[in-house]
Order: structure tokens, then sequence, then C-alpha cells
């Protein structure tokens, strides 16, 4: 994120010792530590539950793609119960017509 380099933290000591003076500073530094301190534990938080917001996300997806799987299967076996269906009606039809198509077309009855 940002890059500060040891001559930026020695301009910042020394304008802020300037600024703020030399009986203050331990007072502000410890103050100003603090707050990052506060801040950089909040950053962590947040990261934390926004990488865990995503996985509850990924999770719906898979479960919503898992419906969609279990949905596909359910059509596909009544599909197979509607085949099945049909070719025992295929095969009732066919029973009683197999004696008549034995016979020769030129027997008569």
């Amino acid at each position: 994120m940002f890059e500060i380099g040891f001559t930026e933290l020695m301009m910042l000591g020394l304008v802020s010792l300037l600024v703020i003076g030399p009986e203050r500073l331990p007072k502000v530094a410890r103050l100003a530590g603090f707050w990052v301190g506060k801040l950089q534990k909040m950053v962590t938080s947040v990261k934390a539950e926004i990488r865990h917001e995503l996985q509850v996300e990924e999770m719906r997806q898979l479960m919503k793609e898992q419906t969609g799987l279990d949905e596909y299967h359910q059509a596909l076996n009544e599909m197979n119960e509607s085949v099945a269906d049909i070719n025992s009606s295929l095969q009732n039809v066919r029973e009683p017509a197999k004696p008549n198509l034995k016979k020769s077309p030129h027997e008569t009855e």
C-alpha cells in the first residue's frame, strides 16, 4: 500500500519534534501507536468478514448448482420411467398381435 522509507520516518519525527515539542512527543507517539494498532485490528476484522461473506456466497452458489443438478436428475428419472411405461405399453400391444403376425397372408380363417 504505502511505502514509507527510513528517510520519510526521520523527517516525520523531526517535524513532529519541532511542532509538538519534546515534552508531549512521547504521549502523542503512544496515542498515535494506539490508534494505528486499533486501525490495523479494524482492517483485519473487515478483511476476515469479507472473506467469510465470499465463502458463504460460494457455498450458496454451489448449493444452487447442486439443486439444478438434482432437478436434472429428477427430470431424467421421470423420462426413464416414461420410456419404460411406453415400452411396456408397446409390449402389451405387441403380444396379442403376435399370433396374427405368424400366419401367412394367404391363409384363410
